[in-house]
């Protein structure tokens, strides 16, 4: 008995392994149950005992992908955490750009494509496992802001640093799929010296953006803005 069961969970895992793959590689519609299944060294039948059906399995493979991600690069960046919040962003910022910079992150491969070709089946599961990661980066920022700072500007600093980190990464993938990166302007290469300009620039930016909201900076109205 325990041995069928752990040969269950040994097969389980490797179609959560082979569709994560298969998935980064291809996206959900161009793959198939029988690659994956083939890839995994297992049969049809055992996709549907496991996970039902191919949504439910993209899910999951998603899932597994981003943890397994998690775990190869920490979002504490390894500092602790007792240190001074700027040594905390730092590490978040790092561990970060590392993150979706890895070639090996299928996670951000698998949703790099859901973006181009939207399924919207990893909408809730992506909330879920990226939640603790939003909150933790506003949480930091918060505390280098003061209270009196608005949550608003709080999410403003913590989008402003997300997309520093996330366009290049996007943009670099796209270069080296279509052109090999060779000659490639926007890409990035050195992501410990981009590091340190993302920290140094990110900082300047949430200690100015501090001033002004304590200072009370007046907030335009209309179209664009974004006043409530």
């Amino acid at each position: 008995m325990k041995a069928a069961r752990q040969d269950s969970m040994k097969t389980r895992s490797s179609l959560l392994g082979a569709a994560g793959r298969v998935f980064a590689d291809k996206g959900y519609h161009e793959a198939t149950i029988a690659e994956i299944s083939e890839a995994a060294g297992a049969n049809i039948a055992a996709v549907n005992y496991h996970f039902g059906d191919k949504k439910t399995l993209y899910r999951e493979a998603w899932r597994r992908t981003f943890r397994d991600s998690i775990e190869a690069h920490p979002p504490d960046g390894g500092v602790p955490a007792n240190a001074p919040a700027e040594q905390r962003l730092r590490g978040q910022i790092r561990a970060l750009l590392e993150r979706i910079s890895d070639e090996e992150n299928r996670e951000f491969s698998i949703s790099h494509k859901e973006l181009a070709s939207p399924t919207g089946l990893l909408e809730e599961v992506m909330r879920e496992e990226l939640e603790p990661l939003r909150s933790r980066i506003e949480a930091v920022i918060s505390e280098i802001l003061g209270e009196s700072v608005p949550a608003k500007e709080v999410r403003f600093c913590a989008l402003s640093i997300m997309s520093q980190c996330v366009i290049p990464a996007v943009i670099t993938r796209v270069e080296r799929a279509c052109h090999g990166g060779e000659h490639a302007f926007w890409r990035v290469d050195d992501i410990e010296a981009y590091a340190q300009h993302v920290i140094a620039f990110s900082l300047a930016g949430i200690e100015a953006a501090g001033r002004e909201a304590k200072a009370g900076r007046p907030q335009p109205r209309g179209r664009g803005t974004y006043a409530e």
